[in-house]
């Protein structure tokens, strides 16, 4: 897959965006629907799953967030956890709101690539948003595709992302869902513990396999670590997307180094195999 790239002449200058639905994906965690005014649309016609684009509340600033969503008739998703300064605005705003979207930046998923392949996809909490666009390429494409085991973790079941789609991923032809939480309420019938515990419960195969990660840093790391060393997978294998620590998104201000890498234009999708050496730097 090819990139889309912003082909504004300014690229620091935001699209205007109205706010046209926000659901509720879990406790301070919400999903903003954004429709762009004033032709902006164009630029974001063909974004691909993996990319990002930075989300302005006008007077605070602007924080970047991977699209929770494929294209989707012009409207943009993504899924916010309040956390800072720029997400504690954006959450207090409302439909008919207007925001800034600049973008779509860096890279994408090879899901070309992984065509034929079995697929590992595992989510930590908030980053299961940017692998959801994953999940709804590979069922919309179903038969282009092999084995899909989706892992879903979070810190508590309220912090579980998607939740209303979990029976749709289920249902879909040759694909599991596997759920833990770190610490279950009374309600929790599925695993307790780490991803990690539930990694090594599953213990997926490597054969024609690809993995896709998104989490905290630090479960990246032992995700990983788990991936290559008791299963066998090769890092070449194994895909992740690092989306914090971008400021500029076009490689000027250097904030996001990770060893040689930039992680707003060389990212935020990596193999281990060129990132590995360099992650523990980013915990």
């Amino acid at each position: 897959m090819t990139p889309t790239l912003n082909q504004s002449e300014n690229a620091m200058k935001p699209s205007l965006g109205r706010i046209a639905y926000i659901k509720d994906l879990g406790t301070e965690i919400k999903l903003f629907g954004v429709e762009l005014l004033n032709g902006g649309s164009q630029d974001f016609h063909a974004y691909q799953p993996g990319q990002f684009a930075f989300v302005s509340a006008f007077g605070v600033g602007e924080a970047a967030f991977g699209f929770a969503s494929t294209p989707n008739n012009g409207t943009l998703e993504f899924a916010i956890q309040r956390l800072g300064s720029v997400t504690t605005e954006l959450h207090e705003l409302g439909v008919g709101d207007v925001v800034g979207v600049r973008g779509p930046l860096g890279n994408c998923f090879p899901l070309d690539d992984m065509r034929g392949k079995n697929l590992v996809v595992l989510g930590g909490g908030i980053g299961g948003a940017p692998l959801r666009p994953v999940i709804q390429y590979v069922l919309k494409n179903r038969p282009d595709y092999g084995h899909l085991t989706i892992l879903w973790a979070a810190r508590h079941p309220s912090l579980l992302v998607f939740t209303d789609e979990y029976d749709t991923w289920r249902s879909a032809p040759d694909t599991q869902l596997h759920l833990t939480v770190d610490v279950a309420d009374a309600e929790w019938d599925h695993h307790t513990g780490l991803i990690t515990d539930l990694l090594e419960r599953v213990s997926p195969s490597p054969e024609n396999s690809v993995t896709i990660t998104c989490g905290p840093p630090i479960m990246i790391h032992f995700v990983n670590k788990m991936l290559v060393e008791k299963f066998d997978f090769r890092p070449e294998q194994n895909f992740v997307t690092l989306e914090a620590r971008m400021h500029c998104g076009i490689g000027k201000c250097g904030r996001c180094n990770l060893g040689e890498k930039l992680v707003c234009v060389d990212g935020p999708v990596f193999s281990m195999a060129e990132v590995g050496s360099f992650l523990e730097s980013y915990l």
